[in-house]
């Protein structure tokens, strides 16, 4: 066997790509080593004989094995699913902001610091001073529309917490 045995670089080729998979997992790379490890046998065989029909032996194998085995991988091996909340309105339904500019009266817009950064906000027509913590109640275009917080509103959240 020499360098230049195709057989030789089938199965080279097969082996690197396998033990790729350990680097780059996925369950897709170590198929196509195993097609490369069958075209290295059918050629020790001789089943198939020259370039052409090596390569069309590897890529035929190489759907196969994607197509038959790949499911069954992923159950065994897994991976991260996490599914996260897409809708940003829920995610910042009810949080407390802190007012840096006064908000209102009416629909004069004010700012607020909520999670870490400033925002326009809107108030509910009433004026809100500067240092007085909001409650946010949605999103208004670029603005935040918030309320005031009451001690009867902190009872409510206490007791949904």
């Amino acid at each position: 066997m020499t360098f230049s045995d195709p057989i030789l670089i089938w199965a080279c080729i097969g082996i690197v790509l396998m033990l790729a998979e350990i680097i780059l997992p996925g369950g897709i790379v170590i198929f196509l080593g195993a097609a490369c490890l069958i075209v290295a046998a059918a050629l020790g065989v001789g089943l198939v004989e020259g370039v052409v029909q090596s390569l069309t032996l590897w890529f035929i194998t190489a759907m196969v094995l994607l197509l038959a085995f790949r499911q069954i991988t992923q159950k065994l091996v897994g991976g991260d699913a996490h599914v996260a909340n897409t809708d940003e309105e829920l995610d910042i339904y009810n949080q407390l902001a802190i007012v840096k500019q006064t908000i209102g009266p009416a629909q004069q817009l004010g700012r607020i610091e909520f999670q870490g950064s400033e925002w326009p906000a809107l108030g509910d027509g009433s004026e809100i001073a500067a240092g007085a913590q909001v409650r946010v109640i949605c999103r208004d275009n670029i603005a935040l529309v918030v309320e005031p917080i009451t001690p009867d509103s902190e009872h409510l959240v206490s007791k949904s917490n």
